[in-house]
């Protein structure tokens, strides 16, 4: 029997192969996403196992966070970037999930992400997210909540005004253009608890900090940030 199943597996493969989505090698393990190579290629930060690391240097004197963590180092042409859009503009979701289950990994074995008691996945503008399909961090917010066995909290937190792509913009327009732009629709269900903010990618941290200080207002509430990436200006 076991050699019939492996004729049947190894049939299965050649005419469906199982491809790395990062370079399209021809994966052996149906669990994964990326090869070997392509994992061990990711720039980890360990940003998660230290107190006073980059990220959390962004926010200081901005909103008062418990600890913050990036998954990766961000840099153009770079495999994460590849990653990243795919996830925001191919429609590769799973890729999302795989990387979220990555960073959810390293938060548990950091131990300094133990008393989070839900994720809040950063808002998109509604016609925004309807034109993607979905919200990028809510996807990563899922895959992290498999591992972390926490819930995911959509919906409360929401961006109620459309602003522009924060891309080329200065540290002060991008503040600017993002300020107000958030608001809780029920601040009970988010009392009391230790929450954790999760994006893609923090750059000045302009978004995360607008969406942060709506979070942080909110009473005897705890706050956390996880982005798949840093890149520093």
């Amino acid at each position: 029997m076991p050699f019939f199943k492996t004729i049947l597996s190894d049939t299965v493969h050649l005419f469906y192969p199982h491809i790395c989505t990062g370079c399209g090698s021809d994966l052996l393990n149906p669990d994964s996403l990326l090869c070997l190579k392509c994992i061990t290629n990711l720039p980890t930060t360990n940003f998660a196992l230290y107190a006073n690391n980059p990220v959390e240097k962004i926010f200081w004197g901005r909103i008062p966070l418990t600890a913050a963590h990036s998954e990766y180092y961000f840099s153009k042409n770079a495999l994460i970037q590849q990653l990243i859009h795919q996830l925001k503009y191919k429609r590769n979701t799973s890729i999302g999930m795989y990387l979220g289950e990555l960073m959810g990994k390293s938060l548990v074995e950091s131990n300094r992400f133990d008393t989070v008691d839900a994720l809040i996945p950063l808002p998109l503008y509604p016609d925004k997210e309807r034109k993607r399909g979905y919200n990028q961090a809510a996807i990563i917010c899922d895959g992290m909540s498999s591992v972390m066995n926490i819930p995911v909290i959509k919906n409360n937190v929401l961006r109620q005004r459309y602003t522009d792509t924060q891309t080329k913009k200065h540290r002060i327009e991008r503040w600017e253009n993002v300020a107000g732009s958030f608001t809780c629709k029920i601040p009970g269900q988010l009392s009391g608890k230790h929450l954790l903010l999760v994006d893609d990618v923090v750059t000045t941290g302009a978004t995360l900090e607008a969406c942060g200080s709506t979070i942080a207002a909110i009473e005897n509430v705890q706050l956390s940030i996880a982005t798949l990436a840093h890149a520093p200006k």
